[in-house]
């Protein structure tokens, strides 16, 4: 799986990780959604590795983001025969991208404010970086996210399981190989956030609202205030 972020200009890219790999001292050899070492420092810009606390949406060079892998483009705005032949989910959607100064607004203003908790199926870098570049949310916050990766990961096995009936019918395995990979295509374009009909578009300056982050800021702020009372009382 790829690592998503969204390149804001002077070298840099915002991204989203597990915050638990932020606060970590020992660096996991392959974790995927973790591209820089939170302990190291980069001898090129002193503001990489930015944060704030509590929060997996990270600024980090160029250079620190690739860690020596490879750059690729994701394509927005694709054809739908163009989609279905992507065999790979995370690399396209059919959705459109909006203006580089919009997208760029929203990575900046969520450096600041966060994204919420990260999941990796229903809230990881790719749908971090979707929102970025589309403002499109889901409004269903059950099953998968935005994210092209994760239906991938769930529509193979998927696929799968609901072609195993038709080895009974079709002698081939060639046949049974391309029902399934039909099967597959047709789970990744069903989800994709260009094509549900469940997205909005929702202003990065009410993304907290409309996904209930505000409410739970407000209870750990008063069970911290009902806390620190509680200590001075004791």
């Amino acid at each position: 799986m790829n690592h998503v972020g969204i390149f804001v200009g002077g070298s840099k890219v915002v991204h989203f990780r597990p915050e638990r790999n932020l606060d970590s001292s020992i660096e996991p050899s392959s974790d995927i959604y973790d591209p820089i070492s939170p302990r190291s420092t980069c001898p090129t810009f002193p503001d990489c590795g930015f944060r704030q606390p509590n929060s997996g949406v990270v600024l980090s060079c160029l250079d620190c983001f690739l860690r020596n892998g490879s750059l690729y483009c994701f394509e927005y705005g694709v054809t739908p025969s163009v989609f279905l032949a992507k065999v790979r989910g995370g690399t396209c959607t059919t959705a459109m991208s909006d203006p580089p100064e919009t997208v760029i607004h929203r990575a900046m203003y969520l450096l600041q404010n966060g994204f919420g908790n990260y999941d990796i199926f229903q809230n990881n870098c790719e749908d971090f970086a979707l929102y970025c570049k589309t403002g499109l949310l889901i409004m269903e916050k059950q099953g998968v996210g935005r994210s092209g990766q994760a239906s991938s990961v769930i529509g193979a096995p998927l696929a799968a399981l609901l072609s195993s009936p038709l080895k009974l019918l079709m002698p081939s395995p060639v046949g049974v190989a391309t029902v399934t990979a039909g099967m597959y295509c047709m789970s990744r374009y069903a989800t994709d956030i260009g094509v549900r009909s469940d997205v909005i578009k929702v202003a990065v300056e009410d993304l907290a609202v409309s996904l209930g982050w505000a409410e739970h800021h407000d209870e750990a702020a008063q069970e911290n205030e009902a806390l620190s009372r509680q200590l001075v009382t004791l």
